[in-house]
């Protein structure tokens, strides 16, 4: 094949083309422990820090390589050996990777010339220096290792095909056929432990987890519950063997790191066993809570011995709760057929088949069975729905069999026994801001060039078994994608959800699949179709002419399309020939989108295709964020501001990337974007005015003037505004740790009282009110959101619309049907399928499930997975400040009296003429008589008191006032999360309140203590030796503590001892019932905006359980500090990373930690990823 030139120059170094620096990388947990540090590696300048950690923490090879001394020459131990080591430059990781690809197609034929092999092996390395494209994960992992290095290993069991005849034999080593491929499909038969069978499988499966790929099987050919037996006997079902296949997955790390299996599990909706597979998470989920809570009934001597074994029960999704119930290392999908939802339609029953025989063994209510289906993804989010008709309507291959399953993202659909290997490109890097132009000519160059890299992985690949060897050379299907749409649209001026955005989403992708199969049948037209074309042909023609149909913008009721049940979403041309794109060659655009199929097929006539399939839209999640990508596939952005990963270590605040191109993209003047920039990110500076609250009469008090007032010098506020950018509020910039020395003196604080007080905050110490901190906030940190910014026009609001609200103002958000249309904008142009999560809010219900589900096959989508925020017990941390709505309410109830008194006056002063002074006595009579607050000071005593109650331990704090008596309580249980431990808080909460309000301590205690429930019993108090209740034990030490002459009257008849008490601030924890928006009820929405809601319910999963992760954290942090009496680097650092999960948190709901760093990730496809450390919790 000839290859062109378009990035390079013949002749010309390609490692000389870009700038090159040496840096170190570190992977730090969140406690500020190290994972992985690597010093002087060589990367491409350009390259962010998290680039540069994820290509040296997961993709240098860490050994076996040979070691070069700094003048190049080789390394030799003493005696004469050659010293290996790990990989110490992305030129060596890039260039076994593409010099292997080349070697290969060099010596297979692929290239036409010398000049050919070497054009495509500078191109690649241009684009992968350059981050315009990057391969699969195992691609990096395994390739060129036995090329580049001669690494090599005992075989593992892989099989490899002969390129020629597809003869399959084993492989003789572990890497001279590496395993490139992430994608898997596996077959699974009615056996128990043959070849091909249940236990088989569990062998397979392992082997590709080993080198970081994942897998996916259909489990409906194995016999449901009480089915016959061969041999007698009635079966135990397919729930048995699943969850032992669970099992072995999660006993494996893939790719030999930290990262967790990836597996999908698939059923047929009409299996015998569906009901049990569709509430198995569901069920998982009960047996966590019941776990976690069931440790806490056990014996004081039982809890002993589970403390000395190390055994902790908890809702960390990464617990030993969650790894010993079933069903949490896979993705799990229910196949739903078009006759279902038919069925469902209808309100018919749904006929339910044994395997054995194919007889109906029973029929239930087809819309009871779609009830369950989106109740359980409503409580668990699984499982995901994957629509089986339409996938085998545009299925290329029929006569060799149905499509039954997926990968473990749902992206790669087709036979099974068969792989698929990814790559991606990054259209960012084809669009020009400034010209707001789409380079049409390098994206198709850089298609040509990477369906032939894919083409030439499967010739290389060993596969895992021996069916999966010779399908792949029989089939050799492909996954190229791309991902930042969501970053491109944006900086063009586009909403995401708008038909604008969906025809450019939908012409993009129609040129990225219609010239891969081009090239296809280019290659094929050289090397020969792929194996199985011929007992396929027509049927594959057939479903390229209903993608050219797609790409010539045929509408769905036109009759074109043939044999499709459910017709595409096609290109709308309208908007490209009315000049609705903010594209300057939307033109070009749509022109290549037409002109890509019809070359595609044309070619595919005379020459058939090298390849079944083509392209798939993967989550693309390490190797988006080694591209240095804001989105990933389809996804759009998910914030406004983000934080960049410092080289040094740390972070720091930027603005999302497209946001000032965006702006200046809808033709706003250079001082209107400033303007706009500075609302979203802040001005950075301490000199900005204060709220007008503290102004001195009209004159503007600035906060830099203010501080200096406050005994801060200029030195210091120099550093704390260095500061300002690692911050994500400006309360971290005035913590503990961070405020100088002489301020803290001057206000009565020595650095080891400040930060071991969790409740610290330095700007309310100097003075400042929650309005005054709140409004110097928005001014230096910013909004994070544009609404509400100056000189926006309301008509551009929806082009920065993320899939997340942003900021604490925020309120538009992408809906769920803007991502459900974005998709099956897409889905007609992609020969596999689109790995995608749509989010719905935590307060959606399972008609919203039912609704997006259904409108998902209405447009034709081939798989659809949502995921409820706060739908799983596993917690994350919460990042909305604890102190807001505390502080509202002050303000509320202040408000509220001043209204009542002023009201009540002017009443008075009428009647005062009328002569009714009687009346006046009465008015004063109720404002004194107005319940008011008694605020704690921010810095107060307290004392905490460790209990056991018949084994159920736990922790009392008392806040105190300057005169000794109690003005708060907190009672912590050792498990949190429990529902005695949220009872006690509650009731923590309440005497709070109770005591702020003025109830006296006598009345308390006389009230509740002495009552009488479970649990009661023995305690470790002399003083308090039986409790007849926890609130009997509460309030009978309260009283001794408290209540003079109660310890006297209440002792036992014994001699006293002093009970153990100690020093201890924790966070407190205010009446929480009221949000900041007044907006009552639920209003209908479009795709682009949302109403918060009026009174935010406890019950909010997403936020309500997470209030404790917060508080654990914050603690865990002073508990640092004050050990090593002061704010050391580590502890700093923490914070500052620690306020990443926060940022990312507040966005994302409840995604987990990631299992390599411990930070929270984020949703990416079906899958998470991790933008601290770069894991991937997914396949690719």
């Amino acid at each position: 094949m000839k290859i062109d030139r378009r990035f390079t120059t013949a002749g010309e170094n390609v490692w000389d083309t870009v700038e090159w620096a040496v840096r170190s990388t570190k992977i730090t947990n969140a406690d500020g422990s190290i994972v992985f540090e690597m010093k002087n590696a060589s990367v491409p300048a350009s390259w962010s820090q998290l680039a540069t950690d994820i290509m040296v923490s997961k993709y240098f090879r860490k050994a076996g390589v040979p070691q070069f001394n700094e003048d190049g020459t080789p390394e030799f131990d003493k005696d004469g050996q050659a010293v290996t080591g790990p990989e110490r430059s992305a030129r060596q990781v890039i260039h076994r990777l593409v010099g292997c690809w080349r070697s290969w197609g060099e010596s297979h034929g692929y290239f036409d010339t010398t000049d050919d092999a070497e054009a495509f092996y500078d191109e690649l390395c241009w684009m992968m220096l350059n981050q315009v494209s990057a391969p699969n994960s195992p691609q990096w992992f395994n390739t060129g290792l036995n090329w580049a290095y001669g690494i090599s290993g005992p075989s593992q069991g892989h099989y490899i095909a002969d390129p020629e005849s597809g003869d399959v034999t084993l492989a003789g080593d572990a890497y001279t056929h590496p395993q490139p491929h992430a994608c898997f499909i596996q077959s699974v038969d009615d056996d128990l432990v043959n070849e091909g069978g249940i236990m088989d499988l569990w062998m397979r499966e392992a082997r590709l987890f080993k080198y970081g790929s994942g897998t996916g099987s259909n489990f409906s050919s194995l016999r449901g519950n009480d089915e016959p037996l061969s041999g007698g006997g009635k079966s135990s079902g397919l729930m048995s063997f699943l969850k032992i296949g669970d099992r072995a997955a999660g006993a494996i790390k893939s790719g030999g790191t930290t990262r967790r299996a990836a597996k999908m599990v698939c059923l047929d909706v009409d299996h015998p066993d569906i009901e049990e597979f569709v509430n198995w998470k569901v069920r998982e989920e009960i047996k966590v809570a019941s776990l976690v809570e069931g440790l806490k009934t056990l014996s004081p001597e039982q809890q002993e011995q589970a403390a000395n074994l190390g055994l902790t029960l908890d809702y960390d999704f990464n617990g030993e709760a969650y790894q010993t119930v079933s069903g949490q290392n896979s993705n799990n999908s229910v196949r739903l057929s078009h006759d279902f939802f038919e069925a469902v339609d209808r309100d018919e029953n749904w006929d339910l088949v044994r395997r054995t025989d194919n007889e109906v063994m029973r029929s239930i209510p087809a819309r009871g069975l779609w009830n369950q289906i989106c109740d359980a993804a409503w409580h668990c989010a699984d499982p995901g729905v994957q629509f089986d008709t339409a996938i085998n309507d545009w299925h290329t291959c029929p006569n060799s069999g149905r499509i039954n399953a997926s990968n473990p993202c749902s992206e790669y659909m087709f036979l099974d026994d068969t792989a698929c290997n990814l790559a991606s490109l990054n259209l960012i890097k084809f669009y020009n801001n400034k010209t707001r132009t789409f380079d049409v000519d390098s994206f198709e160059h850089a298609i040509r060039l990477w369906t032939i890299v894919l083409e030439i992985s499967v010739l290389m690949a060993a596969f895992p078994s021996e069916a999966i060897a010779h399908k792949s050379w029989r089939y050799r299907t492909l996954g190229l994608g791309f991902a930042n749409i969501g970053a491109m649209l944006m900086q063009a001026g586009i909403p995401y959800d708008s038909e604008a955005g969906r025809a450019v989403c939908g012409a993009i992708t129609s040129i990225l699949t219609g010239r891969s199969y081009a090239v296809s049948a280019e290659m094929a037209s050289e090397l020969g179709p792929f194996d199985g074309f011929a007992d396929n042909a027509d049927s594959m023609l057939r479903v390229i002419r209903n993608h050219k149909h797609a790409a010539h913008g045929a509408g769905r009721d036109s009759g074109e399309y043939e044999k499709l049940r459910i017709p595409p979403v096609p290109i709308n041309h309208q908007l490209f020939l009315d000049d609705e794109i903010n594209i300057s060659n939307a033109g070009d655009l749509l022109g290549r989108a037409v002109q890509s199929w019809d070359e595609a097929y044309d070619l595919g006539e005379r020459h058939g295709y090298r390849n079944a399939q083509v392209t798939v839209i993967a989550p693309t999640g390490t190797i988006g964020l080694l591209m240095d990508c804001d989105t990933t596939g389809v996804e759009p952005d998910f914030a406004l501001t983000k934080f960049k990963k410092l080289a040094g270590g740390g972070y720091f605040k930027i603005a999302n990337q497209s946001l000032k191109p965006a702006l200046i993209s809808l033709g706003y003047a250079a001082n209107e974007v400033d303007n706009m920039m500075r609302y979203v990110m802040g001005t950075l500076s301490l000199n900005t005015p204060i709220h007008e609250a503290i102004s001195d009469k009209d004159e503007v008090v600035m906060f830099n003037e203010f501080l200096l007032e406050k005994g801060f010098t200029e030195e210091d506020l120099d550093t704390i505004e260095d500061s300002l950018p690692t911050v994500f509020e400006i309360g971290f910039a005035f913590s503990a740790w961070s405020l100088p020395e002489s301020v803290l003196e001057a206000h009565g604080l020595t650095r080891d009282e400040a930060t071991a007080n969790s409740n610290f905050n330095g700007l309310k110490m100097l003075g400042l009110s929650s309005d005054e901190i709140a409004y110097v906030n928005r001014r230096i940190c910013g909004t994070g959101t544009i609404e509400g910014a100056p000189e926006l026009k309301e008509e551009h609001l929806s082009v920065f619309d993320c899939a997340n609200r942003c900021g604490e103002t925020g309120t538009r958000y992408i809906a769920p049907e803007g991502h459900i249309r974005m998709m099956a904008a897409c889905q007609p142009f992609i020969t596999g399928a689109i790995s995608k999560t749509i989010n719905l809010p935590n307060e959606a219900t399972t008609d919203d499930i039912a609704s997006s589900y259904w409108l998902s096959w209405e447009l034709g989508l081939k798989a659809n997975a949502l995921y409820r925020d706060g739908c799983k017990l596993s917690q994350p941390l919460n990042a909305t400040s604890d102190t807001t709505l505390e502080d509202d309410e002050d303000e509320l109830e202040i408000q509220a009296a001043q209204q009542e008194v002023a009201t009540d006056v002017i009443t008075a002063a009428e009647f005062a003429k009328e002569g009714q002074p009687q009346v006046i006595e009465k008015i004063v009579e109720k404002i004194i008589e107005r319940p008011m607050r008694k605020r704690l000071p921010d810095t107060r005593s307290s004392i905490t008191h460790h209990f056991n109650v018949a084994g159920h331990e736990g922790y009392l704090t008392v806040g105190m006032y300057a005169n000794g008596q109690p003005g708060e309580l907190f009672i912590t249980m050792s498990k949190e999360g429990s529902t005695i431990g949220g009872l006690m808080d509650s009731l923590g909460t309440a005497i709070s309140v109770a005591l702020q309000y003025g109830v006296p301590i006598e009345s308390l205690v006389s009230k509740f203590a002495y009552q009488r429930f479970e649990p009661q019993g023995i305690t470790t108090n002399r003083d308090i030796p039986f409790a007849k209740s926890l609130v009997d034990y509460i309030f009978q030490w309260m009283g001794m503590q408290f209540i003079e002459g109660y310890r006297e009257a209440n002792l036992p008849n014994r001699p006293s001892t002093q009970t153990s008490e100690t020093t201890r601030t924790t966070t407190v924890k205010e009446d929480k019932r009221w949000s900041t928006d007044s907006t009552t009820g639920s209003t209908p929405r479009d795709s682009s905006t949302t109403s918060l809601g009026g009174i935010t319910p406890k019950v909010d999963t997403a936020k309500a359980k997470t209030e404790t992760a917060t508080a654990l954290l914050s603690r865990s942090v002073t508990a640092s500090s004050t050990e090593s009496g002061a704010a050391t680097l580590e502890t700093q650092e923490l914070k500052v990373q620690s306020s990443l999960s926060q940022s990312t948190a507040q966005m994302q709901g409840d995604a987990p930690a990631c299992p390599k760093c411990g930070q929270i990730t984020i949703r990416n496809g079906t899958c998470y990823k991790c933008v601290n450390c770069g894991e991937s919790l997914g396949c690719s």
